[in-house]
């Protein structure tokens, strides 16, 4: 079991919640929290299981999420980057 930003003895994939990754870093979404809703809305945005992003800021105190997905930028509130897990590459 890899516990979420930790990576194991085995070399298995580094999983980060979308919030926890760093400005530059990469990674691939394995999945999204929530409902049909909140997933038909990130799909909207080009944010879907299987799609690579990179991480381009991440503001403080809970404030939102800018990455990259598709060369284009796509901001999100702090809740919503929070429902959405990825495998970090490297």
């Amino acid at each position: 079991m890899t516990v979420l930003g930790t990576p194991n003895c085995w070399g298995d994939p580094v999983r980060k919640l979308l919030t926890e990754m760093r400005e530059g870093e990469r990674g691939r979404i394995v999945r999204i929290y929530g409902g049909h809703g909140r997933r038909r809305r990130l799909a909207v945005l080009g944010l879907r299981e299987g799609k690579v992003v990179r991480m381009v800021s991440v503001q403080p105190f809970m404030g939102p999420v800018v990455v990259e997905v598709d060369e284009t930028e796509v901001a999100m509130g702090h809740g919503m980057a929070w429902k959405i897990l990825v495998e970090v590459e490297g």
